[in-house]
């Protein structure tokens, strides 16, 4: 399957920065790249180079109405978006995003014809106290409760331990592998082919560790946050995406 990398900006950016960022970057033969801007910028976005999609860090659970600071589904595909992220690790920790709300955005993503880039992963205690296919377990029973298998089958999956984000410090290639395994293994389990979702990882990921680890089974992939925005940084881990065998 064609391999997926994703620009997650978080909350970084402004008109002149985007503009500068965007120059440095360009479609890779054989690699799908997406941009996952801030809501006020994907307006700006919209004038892109050539090849890349465009993708939302969040999403409303509601279609409209009073929810004052929502973002609905709705406006994301107005402005063109293809992904959208849904339950990264910063919401849920920072802002009490549970499993079940999780899923409600997924399905509100796929109403509106957009891919849920579904985020799941560990703690560090949950790691040490070896939860960690039991978090994930769960993290993804609460999604494929809502969907269903067959809408299932149109999600992308991202794994980011959560004890890697923005620290610094990627799983091992052993951890990554056992990890991106037992989630495939458990879309199996759930009639969902291997073939049919893609995993991507997330974890600090950077152009030194990214042939390594886009060499590791079952890792279709990345979600990449500081990296992305640095030019050629993020160019050089698309192009060895595309070179990963």
């Amino acid at each position: 399957m064609t391999r997926l990398v994703a620009g997650n900006w978080k909350m970084n950016g402004s008109l002149a920065a985007n503009r500068e960022l965007l120059r440095s970057l360009s479609a890779v033969s054989g690699v799908e790249m997406v941009i996952c801007a801030p809501f006020p910028y994907l307006a700006q976005l919209q004038k892109r180079p050539e090849g890349l999609a465009l993708g939302a860090q969040d999403v409303s659970e509601f279609e409209e109405g009073a929810y004052t600071g929502e973002v609905s589904a709705a406006m994301l595909a107005e402005f063109g978006c293809s992904y959208v992220i849904v339950g990264h690790s910063e919401r849920r920790a920072l802002f009490g995003e549970g499993d079940a709300l999780v899923g409600r955005k997924a399905v509100a993503v796929l109403a509106h014809g957009m891919v849920p880039v579904v985020c799941v992963g560990e703690t560090l205690a949950e790691r040490e106290a070896g939860e960690v296919m039991s978090v994930i377990g769960r993290q993804l029973g609460a999604v494929f409760g809502v969907l269903g298998r067959a809408s299932m089958r149109k999600v992308v999956v991202a794994y980011e331990p959560v004890w890697a984000i923005g620290a610094g410090r990627s799983a091992s290639v052993e951890q990554v592998a056992a990890v991106h395994g037992d989630i495939r293994a458990w879309l199996e389990a759930n009639g969902i082919a291997g073939d049919e979702v893609r995993i991507l990882y997330g974890g600090s990921l950077k152009p030194e560790n990214a042939a390594a680890l886009f060499a590791v089974p079952n890792v279709d992939g990345g979600l990449i946050g500081g990296a992305s925005l640095i030019g050629e940084d993020f160019m050089a881990i698309c192009r060895a995406a595309a070179d990963a065998v």
